[in-house]
């Protein structure tokens, strides 16, 4: 048990070298649900590396209805393989529509921060809100859970994800729940300004 805590807290200077590669974990909001191929977020993010003449790549594993126990059943085999410098972590909604207690949601995201961490890798996690109707006591321990992990685990975080989307209307699709094309643009200044830290980062591997 103590050697495995002494591994948890090795520095990041002495571990296995990772690669240029954005790993986007995410649920239908980073996987283009209901928009045109190629016009989501992620890919408003990968052309502006490819602008800034950026080495870095991103692979999207987002899969819509993705809930945060199957990012992390995913996650190891996606750090293996791809060996991100960056991980952005969006994950969550969906444990809170499917009933997740808050506990479990806070275990399988805190895991996947701390592999990403383990394996080399920077995280950005999202945060994320419900409506008021999940009740008081869930909403607000759901809103409170992902700038807790930031700070319990060190990582970057983007307070709020839809901010300056989820209170207008006009920029959702008919279900009301997922984002339109129009608010992309949004979504990806959101991420992009979260990722300040990065942007030096960014320009060199």
């Amino acid at each position: 048990m103590a050697f495995a805590l002494f591994c948890l807290f090795i520095p990041f200077g002495t571990q296995a070298q990772t690669n240029a590669t954005i790993l986007v974990m995410g649920d239908s909001l980073s996987a283009e649900y209901g928009l045109a191929r190629g016009t989501g977020w992620v890919r408003l993010l990968e052309d502006r590396l490819h602008r800034d003449a950026s080495p870095w790549i991103i692979f999207n594993a987002s899969i819509s209805g993705e809930t945060s126990a199957g990012g992390l059943s995913r996650m190891p085999r996606l750090l293996e393989q791809k060996k991100p410098g960056i991980v952005l972590l969006e994950l969550g909604a969906n444990d809170a529509l499917r009933g997740l207690s808050i506990r479990e949601s806070e275990n399988n995201l805190r895991k996947m921060i701390q592999m990403s961490k383990n394996s080399g890798a920077k995280v950005l996690i999202f945060g994320m809100q419900i409506p008021p109707n999940y009740g008081h006591d869930y909403t607000k321990q759901f809103q409170e859970l992902f700038p807790k992990l930031a700070r319990q685990e060190q990582v970057q975080l983007l307070p709020f994800f839809l901010k300056g989307v989820a209170s207008e209307l006009t920029l959702f699709q008919a279900d009301r729940m997922h984002p339109n094309e129009k608010a992309q643009v949004i979504l990806y200044k959101n991420v992009w300004d979260a990722m300040a830290p990065y942007q030096i980062m960014l320009k060199s591997k």
